[in-house]
């Protein structure tokens, strides 16, 4: 290959055709005196040019003929077969220019070529017992390394040169891993025989080993099971099996200068890392009985006896496996499967996610995780499901009518390539690694690789190319991760023309009730109800229910999300855009799915008008809307009314959807997509509820005020009117379930007679009241007027003179108090700002409080926590009056107020997170102390809120029914079965608010 000068141009353009990325370094290693018989050959530059890399096929070749030439004519007979063999010439350099690492190994140990000519037949794959024969009698550790990647280096070559296939290679690396393993505990015995007389130690392969498809480089996951010889206790067998097993994993897991076997991973035993190594059958049982993990299962339905005695290994796994097929009956199955895969997907760096074949979306994961939880839930039944190797279980799934076929085989093919590109990327220096590599050297590899297993273009670019295919098979696996469950359903109830097998009425029973629905009979009426028959809106609802069924399954009450839909589907299914905007606009399929299975409100509150579902499909459409506009148009509702109560009704109207609007804007927020429980700011979205509902009530108030003043009066009260919002109304912190605490408050217009000033004042007022509860389809609004001056005695309507006189004369501490959330909300404006001025001394008085006032206000509400509490309620979950709940961090806010606004104009608000914030920027308050009230303070009103959207109903603690509770937690940013958890986490931030407020409100 020596060339002149002249010429070397046009040589390098022919390497460059023949893929060579580094021209120079190539004609210098061609020029290398080892490769001096071959270099004018013609087929060995057409032989490097096939390989993945032929910079690193070339670089492997020097290396090996230069230390072949220590052995004689090793070198020379290597050439000569490297020139007249082409099955070895493929081999050869196939490896080398694939593998970096294994290009090493031959530089180390050049006579092991040798190895590539032993298996030129496909037909003549070793299987363990082989292995085993070429391991045999290794007398050492890195003998056993040496010769493990001696055996590696066949599988290879078979490989890269499309010998044998991606499963049939991955079975020959997990039957090598059995010999080795084998060969591994031979070497501990042999070290420590005393050990081994005393005891029958077994090795049980778990994960791909077990399944009989293992990747290049992967740890071995392995569990051990020991049993004492006869005479020999328990406790000595297990010392000495501990031993022997612990020898066994360093043998493999160490490096030395022969690298490293693979790391063996004993962590899927009972109790993981901090379990014993070793166990008995009957304690390994006892375990799986009690204790174990729906997790632990699915891992054991891999579980292979693979080394040291195999009668105790099928003892094993004979007892093990009943417990793996009755795991799907387990009550928490769902959820834990679900937090698994969830759990998975968290995991994985933000910075890798984009990179990840085993575990991102679309990844080798969602394969296997989804054929392992359908064989969980249809192999209780049937046996034929029940392999450990995932496309032997995929064509069983198919073969039994629980994968339609053409969706097996793409999802077989999908697999194969990315093991594929797996095994590749793993390969070339045999390290442990799952990420598509960043370099473009590295993927033009890859490409070149992959591109000769399946015959891609020559003329193409093999990095796009690469990259073309594997977006291609993720969004595939991912398409059909949501079809394998769900779709299957459907052909089980409905009219379908299709060749595919249809699962049966019980098989589809047993996944709808392995996917949580509490009553699986009622979910395939209505799946039958809504998919059946030939029409259009059958054909869409097919279409768009696989989908549906999984973000219910999501859910806490998936058989609740399935009815609520049915119901709305069945309000609106003759609509022509209400199926057009749930298959065109994705996010409003998956916001109805989760605002449908939350809780009973949202739903409730759709069915009453299900044409509100088009919010769901508008990005501006869950968006609340200002005070102004919503009383803008309720009261152009009213003024288009026949009459009061049809004017109210319109306005009632306006307020359930505008109620459905913010709580689905809640909802979706809190089971949001694009940021995480953690990262949100759930003090903003409790102040966005607060202040929605708030002005909505206040539109609803100013609607049924003009109702009932028209109704009677025509255009004008002989009064001037106005409502103002106490306690969280005029706070603006309204949870779903609050009733409107007001005052009213009338002056007599100019020229009009007290006493008929005050007769209407006081008939709109009730008539108002009556109004906002008359029984409709509609939430009603409720009126409390209770905190006026006398409370219940006194007069429901004052003139602002009488509100002066009381309040100058008879006010006590608490009414103060009670004023520090007075705002006006509807009516005349003038006049409730004059009442705003007119309280505003009282409220945040100049000096302050009196002690005597402030040990007013701590025996009122020592009072109250001893006397308001309901029978039998937890003080520790009661969000409003149990410990550090709503009550003690207002009233620990409010003192503050009263004691401190008369010189610190920020704390003259009515919100208490703004006087809080105020306190804390004043020094009135540590910053840390703030924090912790707010937060405090911020999740007691979430649960509210949650409890209002689960039960429909409102609630101050927390609901005992399982499946409400579950849903609050998922409200919450709880996966399923954290409910424990979300409770010990409630209790733990009020137990430090509770100790905030004992230190500034009690001064204890």
């Amino acid at each position: 290959m020596s060339v002149p000068q002249g010429r070397r141009s046009s040589t390098f353009t022919q390497l460059l055709r023949h893929g060579f990325t580094d021209p120079s370094a190539a004609v210098r290693l061609l020029d290398a005196p080892a490769l001096a018989p071959v270099r004018s050959d013609p087929v060995l530059l057409d032989a490097l040019g096939s390989t993945a890399d032929p910079d690193l096929a070339l670089i492997g070749l020097v290396r090996l003929v230069e230390s072949l030439r220590e052995h004689g004519a090793e070198a020379q007979v290597l050439l000569d077969t490297l020139v007249s063999a082409k099955p070895l010439r493929d081999r050869l350099l196939g490896v080398l220019g694939a593998s970096e690492a294994l290009g090493d190994h031959l530089a180390r140990h050049p006579l092991d070529w040798h190895a590539l000519v032993t298996y030129e037949s496909a037909d003549l794959h070793p299987g363990v017992e082989e292995f085993e024969d070429l391991l045999d009698g290794v007398p050492d550790p890195d003998a056993l390394r040496a010769a493990y990647r001696r055996c590696l280096l066949t599988i290879a070559a078979r490989d890269v040169c499309g010998t044998t296939d991606v499963a049939y290679a991955a079975a020959e690396l997990a039957d090598l891993a059995t010999a080795t393993l084998r060969a591994a505990l031979g070497l501990a015995e042999a070290a420590a025989p005393d050990d081994a007389a005393v005891c029958r130690l077994a090795v049980i392969a778990m994960g791909k080993c077990g399944g009989h498809e293992l990747n290049y480089v992967s740890d071995v996951d392995v569990v051990f099971v020991a049993e004492p010889v006869d005479g020999t206790d328990e406790a000595t067998a297990i010392q000495a099996a501990t031993r022997l097993a612990s020898h066994m994993m360093r043998i493999c897991s160490d490096t030395t200068a022969e690298g490293t076997i693979w790391p063996v991973d004993a962590n899927l035993r009972p109790e993981g890392r901090n379990g014993p190594l070793v166990r008995t059958l009957s304690s390994h049982l006892a375990y799986y009985q009690r204790w174990a993990k729906t997790w632990e299962f699915q891992a054991l339905l891999k579980a292979r006896p693979v080394a040291g005695d195999l009668a105790l290994g099928r003892e094993y796994a004979d007892a093990v496996a009943p417990m793996v097929w009755q795991a799907a009956d387990r009550e928490n199955f769902v959820a834990d499967v679900q937090q698994m895969r969830r759990r998975v997907v968290e995991n994985i760096p933000a910075s890798q996610v984009e990179r990840e074949l085993k575990l991102g979306p679309g990844g080798l994961r969602d394969v296997e995780f989804a054929v392992q939880l359908l064989q969980l839930v249809h192999g209780r039944s049937d046996t034929s499901l029940r392999s450990g190797t995932t496309l032997d279980a995929l064509a069983a799934l198919a073969a039994g009518g629980y994968v339609g076929r053409s969706d097996a085989a793409a999802l077989d093919a999908a697999y194969r390539f990315l093991r594929t590109m797996e095994h590749r990327i793993q390969l070339h220096k045999l390290r442990r690694t799952h990420l598509v590599p960043e370099e473009e050297a590295d993927q033009r590899r890859l490409g070149r690789t992959l591109g000769r297993t399946y015959d891609w273009p020559a003329a193409g670019e093999p990095v796009a190319t690469l990259h073309a295919e594997w977006r291609r098979h993720a969004r595939e696996v991912q398409r059909l991760h949501e079809k394998l469950f769900y779709r299957p359903l459907l052909s089980a109830v409905a009219e379908l023309e299709s060749a595919e097998a249809r699962l049966s009425s019980r098989a589809a029973r047993q996944r709808l009730e392995a996917l949580g629905y509490a009553d699986p009979a009622a979910a395939l009426r209505h799946l039958e109800a809504l998919a059946s028959g030939v029409t259009r809106k059958a054909a869409i609802q097919r279409t768009l229910l696989p989908v549906l069924l999984g973000w219910f399954a999501d859910s806490a009450d998936p058989d609740a999300g399935l009815l609520a839909f049915r119901k709305v589907s069945d309000a609106l299914g003759k609509t022509p855009w209400y199926l057009r905007l749930l298959r065109d606009e994705g996010a409003a399929a998956e916001n109805l799915a989760r605002v449908l299975s939350a809780g009973r409100l949202a739903p409730d509150l759709l069915l009453r008008a299900p044409e509100a579902v088009a919010l769901l499909g508008d990005p501006e459409g869950l968006q609340p809307r200002d005070r102004a506009h919503l009383e803008q148009e309720v009261l152009a509702a009213v003024g288009r009314a026949d009459d009061a109560a049809h004017a109210v009704t319109a306005a009632r109207g306006v307020r359930r959807r505008e109620l459905f609007r913010t709580a689905a804007a809640d909802i979706v927020g809190a089971y949001g997509t694009e940021s995480s429980p953690a990262e949100t700011d759930h003090g903003s979205v409790v102040d966005m509820v607060g202040s929605a509902v708030t002005d909505l009530n206040a539109a609803t108030i100013a609607g049924a005020l003009r109702a009932a003043v028209r109704d009677k009066w025509g255009d004008e009260l002989p009064a001037r009117f106005a409502v103002i919002g106490m306690g969280r109304f005029g706070g603006q912190e309204l949870s779903y379930g609050s009733d409107a605490d007001v005052l009213f408050v009338y002056e007599p217009r100019d020229g009009v007679p007290e006493q008929e000033a005050a007769q209407a004042a006081f008939a709109v007022a009730n008539e108002m009241r009556r109004l906002l509860q008359l029984p409709t389809a509609d939430p009603p609004l409720l009126i409390d007027a209770d905190l006026r001056p006398e409370g219940k005695s006194g007069p429901l309507v004052r003139t602002l003179a009488s509100y002066a006189a009381y309040y100058r004369r008879w006010s006590l501490v608490w009414e103060s108090q009670a004023l520090l959330r007075a705002a006006p909300v509807a009516g005349d404006a003038d006049l409730g700002e004059r009442f705003v001025e007119l309280i505003d001394p009282l409220r945040y008085p100049e000096r302050g409080l009196t002690e005597e006032s402030v040990r007013e206000i701590r025996r009122l509400k020592a009072r109250m926590e001893s006397e308001r509490l309901p029978r039998g309620a937890d003080r520790t979950l009661h969000t409003k009056l149990g410990r550090g709940g709503l009550s003690d961090v207002e009233w620990t806010v409010q003192l503050l107020q009263l004691q401190h606004a008369g010189d610190e104009p920020g704390l003259r608000t009515t919100r208490t997170r703004q006087a809080l914030y105020a306190a804390r920027e004043a020094g009135l308050i540590g910053a840390e102390d703030a924090q912790v009230l707010d937060e405090a303070w911020v999740l007691a009103t979430r649960v509210r809120n949650a409890v209002m959207l689960v039960r429909g109903r409102p609630g101050d603690t927390f609901p005992t029914e399982a499946r409400e509770l579950a849903a609050v937690g998922r409200y919450l940013g709880y996966e399923p079965g954290h409910v424990g958890e979300m409770l010990d986490d409630y209790r733990r931030v009020t137990r430090r608010a509770r100790a905030v407020v004992d230190a500034l409100f009690y001064g204890t």
